[in-house]
Parts: C-alpha cells; structure tokens; sequence
C-alpha cells in the first residue's frame, strides 16, 4: 500500500477547508480521447455509462456471458463485450461490479489484459484498500467515487446538474493519472457540483463507516425502533409509520439543502426543544462507542473480512439473505407500501440492482 493510500488524521482543532476543484480544472479532451470500458451494467454501470456516452466519451460495456443486462445496455446504444474482450479493448477499465466479485472478475478476465498504457479505476476503494485487487505497478489506479446512487447520478445529469464526486490515486506510473481521474469526473457530472481529492483508504474507510453506523445501518434500526415503540405501546401502525419513517425524508431534506442550523429555523419551536432535549438522551456515549468500536472493526479489516467470508462460505451469503428476507417482512414494510398505494405517488426511483447481483450462482 503506497503512502498515498494512507488516510491522513487531521488531529488540528482548526484545519484549512478542503479545496474544492470545479469544470474549469478539469480537461475534458483528456476522456473524450480514450476508450472507457465500463465493467457492469447495474446502478452505477448504467447512469456512468450513459453520462461518459452523452459526453461524447466512446463506451464498451463489459459483461458476463448470459448477463440480463445485456440486451438493456445493447437497447441502450452501447457496444457490448464480454469482460475480456472489454478490457483488451478500453484505454480506462472502470469497475462497477458488486465490491464482492470484483477481486475473483480481475484476476479472471481483466488482469491478463491489462497492459502499461491501459488505466485501471474504480468507484470504491474497497478492494485496494484491503488488498483483494494487488494490480501490477506499472499501471495507473485511479478512484473517481460518486457521491450520490446510480439513479441521482443520472437524474441530476439528465436536468444538467451533476452530484459531487471525490478523486483519489494509487498509482500514477503515467504522470497523468490525477488528470485523467479528473477528466472522467467531469464528463459524468461531478464537476458540475463539486469535486473533493481523497485516497482510497479514506474514501472507502468513511464511505463503509457512514454506510454502517448512519445511513444503513444507525438511521434504519432508529427509524425502526421508534415505529416499534409506538406500536408497541398502542398506537396505530400508520401513524407510527407517518412520524417515525415517512417523515425522515423532510427532515434530511432541509439538512441536506440548508444545514442543521436551517432546519431547526423551520421547524415548530416544540419540535426543536424536544430535539434538543431528547436527542442526546437517544445518542450517547455508548452509541459513540459503539461507532468508534464500528470504525476500527474498518480500519482494521476485520469487516472487510467477515463480508468476504459472508460470501465465499458454501451456502454462500446465508446470513446476508436471511437478515434481507427478515427486513422485508417487518411490519413497517406491510404498513409503508399500503399507505405509499394509498396516497397520491410522487415520482418513483427505478430500483437498478448491480450487475451481476448474485454472479457466485448465475455462474
């Protein structure tokens, strides 16, 4: 691991803000004159797919023999390749496979044909981070990581706007590397709002640790806990529901569009003192621990092991499909789809799994 994977500590109580890089520091002659072959059509696949094609950028997508995906990106107006052909092909390889069978896919079908000149990215730096991907030291490693889901990134490119991204590099062999993850960047949007340099090591270390203690994993077991609390002392399912899920959504919208700050402006003055009163009381110091406890379980690769285990076990992600299948069934399940058919819909988000979603059995 090179020293520019290391994530740097800032331990200063005050530190100069991070320099954000917009179109006008990236070239986009740099993309527009290299063949990107992207590896996978899911999520991200398709919306970075479709934002290099609308750049201009000439695409190869890269999939498995008898992918279902194939005929959707075809439809789509991409050529479509098996992985090695894809590879052979493409100046930039970006890998857009689930984290899971991106180390099994290299080593079968890309490494072989990853010669000096060609440019290895990817949106997560997981697999170097952790070491499941060791590519050759004569070539390129970039990151270019989205911060938004596949769907955003496409919706907000389509109006033209975009979603910020973070940059990062591993190994820059060609003196351009820095270059050419900037120029990828910003023909799928991300300069438009907002670009951040990073590392591997601290993109894929915060994006795991926010994933598990906040955004899948702390504010679903709160939303989920409070339902239950309501419900089990009585209350209708359906408001409980109302206050404790639906309403969420309001919430992290005027946080995400106005800060924390704002959001206590607009809402009831009961709400903000019982927030303020509460909150604490909810989140403790054992709940800091136990995020502290989440983030070294990170740093130290004992999470990255345990959902590589998960998934090379011979009845392969038994836990993982269990807990999905359970979540699934919950009331709160039951009782948000009744009402979300009930009321008048808003727009809905077309669910794009990654491909290959289960690529261990489609094999």
């Amino acid at each position: 691991m090179t020293d520019d994977m290391q994530t740097e500590r800032k331990t200063d109580a005050v530190r100069e803000p991070a320099h954000i890089y917009k179109e006008q520091d990236c070239n986009p002659e740099i993309i527009a004159n290299s063949v990107v072959s992207i590896i996978g059509y899911g999520a991200q696949g398709h919306a970075q797919a479709l934002n290099l094609k609308d750049s201009g950028v000439h695409v190869i997508v890269g999939l498995r023999p008898g992918s279902p995906n194939r005929k959707v990106a075809q439809d789509a107006g991409f050529e479509v390749a098996d992985i090695d052909e894809a590879t052979k092909k493409g100046d930039l390889i970006m890998m857009l496979i689930p984290d899971e069978v991106q180390a099994e896919t290299y080593r079968e079908h890309i490494e072989p044909y990853m010669t000096s000149d060609k440019t290895l990215a990817f949106a997560h730096g997981f697999n170097i981070l952790f070491e499941k991907i060791k590519p050759s030291p004569d070539i390129d490693v970039i990151l270019i990581a989205p911060k938004g889901q596949g769907h955003m990134l496409r919706r907000m490119f389509s109006i033209g706007s975009g979603v910020p991204g973070l940059v990062g590099v591993a190994q820059d062999v060609s003196g351009r590397a820095w270059d050419r993850a900037f120029s990828y960047a910003q023909a799928i949007g991300c300069a438009r709002m907002g670009i951040l340099k990073t590392t591997f090591a601290e993109e894929a270390t915060c994006d795991l640790f926010g994933e598990q203690a906040v955004l899948c994993g702390g504010a679903m077991e709160l939303m989920r806990a409070g339902f239950q609390t309501l419900v089990d002392a009585g209350y209708q399912p359906e408001i409980a529901y109302f206050e404790c899920i639906h309403e969420m959504k309001l919430i992290v919208d005027l946080v995400y569009e106005n800060g924390f700050g704002d959001m206590f402006k607009v809402i009831s003055n009961t709400a903000e003192f019982g927030g303020y009163r509460t909150g604490k009381t909810i989140v403790t110091d054992q709940t800091r621990a136990a995020m502290r406890a989440c983030l070294k379980d990170i740093e130290d690769g004992t999470f990255a092991s345990a959902w590589m285990n998960e998934c090379t076990t011979p009845q392969g992600k038994t836990d993982f499909t269990a807990e999905r299948a359970a979540h699934a069934e919950g009331l709160e399940e039951i009782v948000g789809k009744r009402l979300r058919s009930a009321f008048t819909p808003c727009e809905k988000v077309t669910i794009r799994p990654q491909e290959p979603q289960d690529e261990r059995e489609q094999k």
